[in-house]
């Protein structure tokens, strides 16, 4: 019999966990799989994220407001009957708050928990919360990366929290050939030619793209920076690299929805985030052979290749300027794409949480 399994995310919009959940969505086996965004319209959500549109019959959405709202359970309680679901997976507080007690009240045996970061448990209140929420509905609690693990570790020690990465499609990212490089950077309409440095986030003060905006005008007039992504500091970004002596070779790209190309264009990989949980773009670089610097920041040290990756202190131009350059004219002979296959490969992720679910 098929099983019904019911994802739970605060919203859906391009970022790591959003795409976690889709992955899973598309690799559960032959269950049903929905996903619940508690925030948000149904008509918002696909526009601001195409990917969305071929699986918007199993996407629900809540429109949920600011602050707690008790009919939001009750919502979630009618879907959870109605979808006859036989597991509930939560990501991150909100979710495991409102689908958490609603799966409770519907009888529903397994609650999987996962959480992506661990700097919200640093505030008290939210660690209190979490606290009693794991305690009360006894969810299967799972960490995506082992920092996150010892921190729920210390706040709950009643309940050992499971490891599992957050894995991605190795199959999709792979390395590209000399002529494949040539033609996705002709896609993006980027220069040929010259070494390129990519960086691919939201662009917001969190990811630091200011301080790799600032290295590049200590690094060699051959190499390029282009950023893919969006994000409200988009235009102050920008004027920041129009002042830049090396504004010119800053390329901004926006949101693209063609990853695996990007990635083929590259040289580099760079993700200069001030805080981070388990990032997936450093991995999908890396199963595309290109090698990354990364700053020491959440679990983002977990997803770089030791042997051909580099690792920087955030907040940091200095120490970015130093890894690039070493990245850029050393050629290592050693390749990251078998760490990412080993370590988070979606097949070893979907195996792992399809254990949890009971599937």
């Amino acid at each position: 019999m098929t099983k019904t399994i019911l994802q739970v995310v605060q919203h859906l919009k391009p970022g790591g966990i959003e795409t976690m959940a889709l992955e899973l969505q598309q690799h559960l086996g032959n269950c049903h799989v929905h996903i619940i965004s508690l925030e948000g319209t149904e008509k918002m959500s696909l526009r601001s994220w195409p990917r969305l549109k071929p699986l918007k019959k199993n996407l629900h959405f809540l429109n949920k407001k600011p602050g707690f709202s008790f009919i939001t359970i009750l919502k979630l309680i009618y879907l959870m009957k109605r979808l006859k679901v036989d597991a509930v997976h939560t990501h991150h507080i909100g979710p495991l708050t409102y689908a958490g007690i609603a799966a409770r009240i519907c009888g529903i045996k397994h609650l999987v928990h996962t959480e992506h970061d661990a700097w919200h448990l640093e505030n008290k209140k939210t660690a209190k919360l979490q606290k009693k929420l794991i305690k009360y509905l006894k969810p299967s609690l799972v960490a995506d990366c082992t920092l996150v693990a010892e921190k729920l570790q210390i706040l709950t020690p009643h309940a050992a929290p499971y490891v599992i990465y957050n894995g991605i499609n190795t199959a999709e990212f792979c390395p590209s050939s000399a002529e494949e490089k040539i033609q996705a950077r002709h896609y993006f309409d980027l220069p040929q030619g010259v070494r390129l440095i990519g960086c691919a986030a939201r662009l917001e003060k969190v990811k630091g793209i200011a301080y790799l905006i600032a290295a590049l005008s200590s690094l060699p007039q051959d190499t390029y920076l282009v950023i893919a992504g969006d994000g409200s500091l988009m235009d102050r970004l920008k004027r920041q690299a129009s002042f830049n002596t090396s504004g010119q070779r800053i390329i901004f790209l926006g949101r693209i929805d063609n990853m695996a190309l990007f990635y083929k264009a590259i040289d580099v990989f760079c993700l200069p985030s001030l805080n981070e949980g388990f990032p997936l773009s450093p991995l999908e670089a890396q199963a595309c052979n290109v090698p990354a610097v990364i700053t020491d920041v959440g679990g983002a040290k977990e997803t770089l290749c030791p042997k051909t990756g580099l690792l920087v202190p955030s907040n940091n131009a200095n120490a970015l300027i130093k890894a690039l350059r070493k990245k850029l004219l050393c050629v290592s002979k050693s390749t990251p794409r078998r760490f990412v296959q080993q370590k988070a490969d979606i097949r070893l992720t979907v195996t792992a949480y399809a254990k949890l679910l009971s599937i």
